[in-house]
């Protein structure tokens, strides 16, 4: 499985823990915040809206906040902070490379939070563009199998502009480009088949495999970054066997 499909597989799995700890509710709330703000407060006309208020239902972000997010974006309610996305590359243990994306009101403190993070858990800094080549923009949708096979996903949205769709374990992973991600959605919707999450993130195009330590060694990289409050999103070009996970798991 490569880093992308795995993280998100893993992300899954966390959700309700980070939910606990509010951190996954900030997170989501923030995006509906920026998407309303960039392309408009009406969900039917701005897909990335849409896709950002779909994910924060499924992760149970109650109602009253998705509300009051949407204000806070669309200008009717004061108190939006002024969000700005930066992008951050760095290398993890093993010569993993990785793609932190930022939404944060206060540019130095996030780059000092994805510094320590990095520095503490046998990571490094890297020059802008020393990692990001590495990696495709691309749009993804995350689908529970219940029961369906692979051929039934793909029944749906070949036609759509689906490129691959990737057994996650508990899910699949459906691949497009990100012009043909509403496409996708919609096709998964007409078809009658519920979706996790959807949205366009960047993918690995060369992986680096890990042994059992090595794989500990990155997860806690990510784990470190994922509490960081300023940290939306974190991609890693690794691969892991299923055997090797299989232990991890188990421990």
């Amino acid at each position: 499985m490569s880093g992308h499909s795995k993280w998100a597989t893993t992300k899954h799995k966390k959700a309700a823990i980070d939910a606990k700890r509010g951190k996954l509710f900030a997170r989501l709330i923030k995006n509906i915040e920026v998407a309303a703000r960039t392309g408009g407060g009406d969900p039917s006309g701005n897909p990335t809206l849409f896709d950002a208020i779909q994910k924060a239902k499924k992760n149970s972000v109650p109602n009253d906040n998705i509300d009051r997010a949407l204000k806070r974006g669309s200008g009717l309610e004061a108190g939006g902070a002024d969000w700005q996305t930066i992008m951050y590359e760095g290398y993890g243990p093993n010569g993993v490379a990785v793609l932190i994306e930022c939404l944060t009101d206060n540019r130095n403190r996030a780059a000092t939070e994805v510094r320590t993070a990095l520095t503490r858990n046998g990571g490094t800094f890297a020059d802008a563009g020393s990692v990001s080549y590495m990696f495709t923009r691309k749009g993804v949708v995350i689908v529970p199998k219940d029961g369906q096979t692979e051929d039934d996903i793909l029944m749906a949205v070949l036609d759509a502009g689906a490129e691959e769709c990737n057994d996650l374990g508990e899910s699949f992973e459906i691949v497009s480009e990100p012009g043909a991600l509403v496409a996708v959605r919609q096709a998964l919707q007409a078809a009658g088949i519920d979706y996790d999450s959807a949205e366009s993130t960047f993918v690995p195009s060369v992986n680096v495999p890990l042994d059992e330590d090595g794989a500990r060694k990155v997860f806690k990289l990510i784990d470190a970054l994922d509490d960081c409050d300023d940290i939306q999103n974190v991609v890693a070009n690794f691969d892991i066997s299923d055997e090797v996970m299989a232990k991890l798991d188990a421990e």
